[in-house]
């Protein structure tokens, strides 16, 4: 097929590379996100994914929206299909009506649940124990398309955004390859998704990062996961910023139902036992402010952390 790609972030990278390498198919264009400020020195970056474009000598159109200008660009480019991987752009009827098989999204969660932005953080967040990649037939909506297919992935117990993030995106170029033989070949049946079943993942904000010690245990827990690497959890520590990059099992509050969360309970080689709403969140790896992540046992060693401490 002739294919015109739009992504912009690494999550889309593995299904550039896969259509590149894939001899079937011919990638005639990459649409990406215009480069902007990025970092703390606000220097100007390129996407992951023109990067990789680049690399491969592939032509990279990089419009801010689709005007007049950029759907004329498309339209004599006169792709089979339009594959979008999390873009950034909301694209226009006129823009899906261009290829014979219009727009085919890969998408980081088993739709209808998490649509939108943020599906990796948000399932993690709300504890789910099964994810997985939906191919999508693109409409107007907000990932609201026909599903073609979809597979599960399950979610393990240490897993992370990234980690989850670093499994979901070649397991979606694999899955997104299929789907394109067999949809030339007319053996995939589109079916509707149910509406009623539907949750939306929205952006990830820093201030949600910041952790309520009388919140569950659980909760923080996957907050923790959730928001590694962005925006990372955090609380404060001596009137610093401290965040959180990694916790073990919850724990049970045996004989300190009456400590007031945030309570540091334990510091030692098995990490730094925190009083919660419920239990005991145990950290193990962390940063303040100004400083580079630590093992619970560099930190404590390293600012004499102990129990009956104090974080938040």
């Amino acid at each position: 097929m002739n294919i015109v790609f739009a992504g912009t972030p690494a999550f889309a990278v593995p299904t550039l590379r896969a259509l590149v390498d894939a001899r079937q198919h011919t990638v005639q264009a990459v649409h990406t996100q215009p480069d902007r400020p990025a970092g703390r020195g606000r220097h100007t970056r390129m996407s992951a994914v023109k990067e990789l474009a680049l690399e491969l000598g592939l032509a990279v159109l990089q419009p801010a929206k689709f005007d007049p200008l950029a759907t004329s660009q498309l339209k004599a480019l006169a792709p089979e299909v339009l594959v979008v991987v999390a873009y950034g752009l909301i694209l226009p009827a006129a823009i899906l009506q261009i290829p014979r098989f219009g727009g085919i999204n890969v998408h980081a969660s088993l739709l209808p649940r998490w649509r939108g932005a943020a599906p990796i953080a948000r399932s993690l967040e709300a504890g789910e124990e099964v994810t997985g990649i939906t191919i999508m037939q693109m409409d107007e909506g907000m990932d609201t398309g026909d599903i073609l297919v979809q597979q599960q992935l399950a979610v393990h117990e240490d897993d992370t955004a990234q980690s989850l993030h670093d499994r979901l995106a070649p397991l979606g170029a694999g899955l997104l390859l299929d789907t394109l033989g067999k949809l030339a070949k007319g053996q995939i049946v589109p079916r509707p998704q149910d509406g009623a079943r539907a949750c939306y993942a929205p952006k990830l904000r820093k201030q949600e990062a910041i952790l309520d010690w009388s919140a569950p245990a659980q909760v923080l827990a996957r907050k923790v996961r959730a928001f590694n690497p962005w925006p990372v959890a955090q609380t404060r520590f001596r009137d610093r910023q401290l965040r959180i990059w990694e916790v073990g099992p919850v724990e049970d509050a045996c004989g300190a139902q009456d400590v007031a969360p945030g309570t540091v309970l334990s510091a030692d080689r098995d990490g730094i036992g925190v009083r919660t709403g419920d239990g005991v969140l145990v950290i193990r790896r962390l940063q303040l402010e100004g400083g580079k992540p630590l093992s619970a046992q560099a930190f404590i060693n390293g600012y004499q952390l102990t129990a009956g401490g104090r974080l938040g």
